[in-house]
């Protein structure tokens, strides 16, 4: 299952009008560099932060998937990102002029071949890839996710449908996911609707973009499928896109019936809980990683001020992740609310600070220097960190000049974001 990471060679551009806002919105996807992930960015809003493509910013809204930052969100990303799943892309910069992304034919073709236009580039970087240990069930309402644990190369989806439409008979289907499957089997599947629901949609102020083109009306006969089974395929093709918020290539067996975006995001949350628990635990390892000992031969910081316990993954001077496990034996607890014990913000905002330094100090010309940090900007403090709490710490570098660095840094714990920050440093002599 091994493979590298790969983006676009070149950029691409279109436009086109949203399934359900009606809006017309011009689109740009460039490449990125490995390890940067599939991150959107509203050009229309140019203050806005960027919204990666990861469940901890999936927001539920009915028939889509919408990723949300803040009060700033992109609806329906679940075609363009199967298609990513789908051919195995994994870092792109997709910059969008508003809020929805376009419907096109209603399904992920279009991006298929807009991909295959560009072309595809490995990155010299591996893939992220989870092997599911264990199975996960999913169950909402009268939908029902199962991820089963598997030995076969890569990922296996299967669908039941039914559907209570007068005349529509249900169906199955099953494929081992690889790009030529996806993009001859799956990717041209268009979107659908019951013809018992096209009122209520209309009323709830859903599908302004929907045409006969894009969209197929089952239960309508002058509604013609273009695949056998497409409405099951679509599922499946949606179950590709939200599967991509997981941040990893999944090998697993995934057995749906009659579900949604929201019962998928259920299922991604609860495998993105266990990929971190195993990453924290041990049991998924980085050749990246550093433990503790390493910290210290890189940091100058030492008891009772080491505020990361492992460094669990590391890119270049890119991107790093690291845990911090809070214990009620912190000596901060002694004096900082003992009675209902919380990590002070400040030390948070350390303990990304020491990981940014780690980052920063593999740098060969910064070989016997120190990372001092010197300015802090766009904090952000979201929620409490308790004793027993996994303080998850990421660092993403945004510039890098001379004696001066600029880091991008988040914390969560059990995927909730409790803080980030913008942080300066610069390099000076120990």
């Amino acid at each position: 299952m091994t493979r590298e990471q790969q983006t676009l060679r070149t950029a691409i551009e279109f436009e086109g009008v949203g399934l359900h806002s009606g809006k017309t919105v011009k689109v740009r996807v460039l490449p990125a560099a490995a390890d940067h992930g599939i991150v959107f960015i509203r050009s229309d809003l140019p203050e806005s932060d960027p919204i990666p493509a990861l469940v901890t910013y999936f927001s539920e809204k009915e028939r889509r998937s919408r990723l949300q930052r803040g009060a700033v969100f992109v609806d329906t990303v679940e075609h363009l990102l199967a298609a990513c799943t789908g051919l195995g892309v994994d870092n792109l910069r997709v910059e969008i002029s508003g809020e929805e992304m376009p419907g096109m034919d209603g399904s992920a073709q279009p991006f298929v071949e807009l991909f295959s236009q560009s072309g595809l580039v490995e990155q010299r970087t591996l893939a992220r890839e989870f092997k599911l240990s264990k199975p996960i069930f999913v169950r909402h309402d009268d939908a029902t996710l199962v991820a089963l644990p598997s030995d076969a190369p890569g990922l296996t989806l299967q669908y039941m449908a039914t559907f209570e439409e007068p005349g529509v008979k249900g169906g199955s289907a099953q494929f081992c996911l690889t790009p030529e499957i996806f993009a001859r089997e799956i990717a041209p599947a268009r979107t659908f609707c019951l013809a018992s629901e096209v009122e209520s949609l209309r009323a709830a102020g859903l599908g302004k973009g929907a045409t006969a083109e894009n969209t197929v009306v089952l239960g309508d006969p002058d509604s013609i499928m273009r695949m056998d089974d497409e409405p099951v395929r679509h599922k499946l093709l949606d179950i590709v896109g939200d599967l991509t918020l997981l941040g990893a290539s999944l090998q697993a067996h995934v057995i749906a019936t009659r579900s949604g975006h929201r019962s998928n995001a259920a299922l991604v949350r609860k495998l993105f809980d266990l990929m971190q628990e195993e990453e924290a635990g041990g049991v998924i390892t980085r050749e990246s990683g550093l433990d503790v000992r390493e910290i210290l031969r890189m940091l100058p910081h030492r008891y009772p001020f080491i505020l990361i316990d492992r460094v669990i993954e590391i890119d270049g001077y890119q991107k790093a992740v690291a845990i911090k496990n809070v214990t009620i034996n912190e000596p901060y607890f002694q004096g900082h609310f003992p009675d209902a014990p919380l990590m002070p913000g400040v030390l948070q905002l350390e303990s990304m600070a020491q990981l940014a330094g780690v980052l920063l100090l593999r740098k060969l010309e910064n070989t016997g220097k120190l990372a001092v940090l010197w300015a802090i900007d766009k904090v952000k403090l979201r929620g409490a960190v308790v004793p027993g709490d996994q303080l998850r710490i990421e660092v993403e570098t945004l510039k890098m000049k001379g004696k001066t660095a600029q880091v991008r840094g988040t914390g969560s714990v059990s995927g909730r974001l409790v803080c980030e920050a913008t942080l300066m440093f610069t390099m000076v002599d120990a």
